[in-house]
């Protein structure tokens, strides 16, 4: 149950790194180039000092530090004035989503990411454990979907029922191909029943798939959905629901960096300010759209306007026993039909900061 009750405005999209309390973000990409060249094996790990059991510290030592790629909240904090309340130093990483998030992991190049669901599993299974430290979902996620399934001109597409033998785009190891998954699991198919077409879910280019005819079908976020029906309408693009949950939104780090007793006390405090961006946005949504859509991301008034209300109210939990319920069944979906180890979710968690965003939630923008 969530602790408050607010529209929601954070997408998973990036912004321009900013310079108060931060370095450019550059030298972050600088870094991850350079230690990706070394290859993995080359990399040192980071040393353990604590361990990820070990109660937070309350108070962050002098001196810490953390890479941070999480660019809407980022803009939040710049925006609201908070950003000049965190007591260490950040150093943004302009980056997000699941491939940028864990390669910068890879590379000790980053302590903490923004992602949806899929990240965190794909990130053990590939080598490199995290664990989630802060969970937000939506109240009303089947009337409030992230994504919606775009459907190309001609495609023959009209209902779920059709999709039997279509090209569908298919992105492993990121929440849009979770999502086929699951949506071919609710229509009683399996793979072989469509084509998977694999195709970064990134930028437009799900979007563009369609337009061309690569693809029958993608899901498709954002702002991509007003856009795609608008411009390709007229020819017989069109969307339609998927009819599933697809709106989980977490911060991770790796196990690494929260084995450093600092920088997991840093965390402690970022998930709290992470929590009360959230809350300065649903209570300033005109400070929001100018300031992040429009001079941060280049989008009109209009665009802002129709993202701030496709994205609902947020649900903040304290508990997470129904979250991890709900990571375990994707955890056993995605381990059947991509031949991978099962895990048990309630390891992809850290317990540690179960109640903290909801705590600095229920504060308040300003708590």
């Amino acid at each position: 149950m969530s602790t408050r009750s607010r529209p929601d405005s954070l997408p998973q999209s990036q912004s321009p790194g900013i310079t108060r309390r931060s370095a450019l973000a550059g030298s972050v990409f600088a870094g991850l180039a350079l230690l990706g060249a070394c290859g993995r094996d080359e990399v040192r790990p980071v040393a353990k000092t604590g361990s990820p059991d070990a109660p937070l510290a309350k108070k962050v030592p002098k001196g810490t530090k953390l890479t941070v790629g999480d660019p809407s909240i980022q803009k939040a904090l710049e925006l609201s004035g908070q950003v000049d309340q965190i007591s260490f130093d950040v150093e943004w990483a302009n980056l997000s989503g699941g491939p940028q998030t864990l390669e910068a992991f890879r590379a000790h190049a980053l302590d903490l990411g923004a992602v949806a669901d899929i990240p965190p599993i794909h990130s053990v299974w590939t080598g490199i454990p995290t664990k989630i430290v802060a969970a937000k979902f939506r109240q009303d996620p089947l009337h409030h979907p992230v994504y919606q399934l775009g459907i190309a001109p001609g495609a023959g597409v009209d209902t779920l029922a059709d999709l039997r033998g279509k090209r569908v785009a298919y992105s492993p190891g990121q929440a849009q191909g979770a999502l086929v998954l699951r949506l071919l699991k609710k229509l009683n198919l399996v793979k072989t029943d469509v084509r998977l077409i694999e195709l970064p879910s990134t930028g437009d280019v799900y979007p563009n798939s369609l337009a061309a005819r690569q693809v029958d079908v993608a899901p498709i976020g954002g702002v991509n959905v007003k856009r795609y029906v608008a411009k390709y309408g007229k020819d017989g693009g069109k969307t339609i629901p998927h009819g599933l949950r697809d709106d989980p939104s977490h911060l991770y780090a790796p196990i690494s960096t929260l084995e450093d007793p600092g920088k997991a006390a840093a965390i402690r405090e970022y998930v709290q300010h992470w929590a009360r961006a959230v809350s300065w946005i649903e209570e300033h949504p005109k400070e929001w759209i100018e300031g992040y859509y429009v001079k941060d991301q280049g989008l009109s008034v209009d665009d802002g306007e129709y993202l701030v209300d496709a994205e609902g109210e947020p649900d903040i939990p304290a508990s997470w026993t129904d979250v991890i319920k709900r990571q375990q069944e994707t955890v056993d979906l995605l381990a059947a039909e991509t031949d991978k180890p099962k895990l048990n979710a309630r390891d992809l968690f850290d317990l540690r900061f179960e109640s903290v965003a909801a705590d600095a939630f229920r504060a308040g923008g300003q708590g």
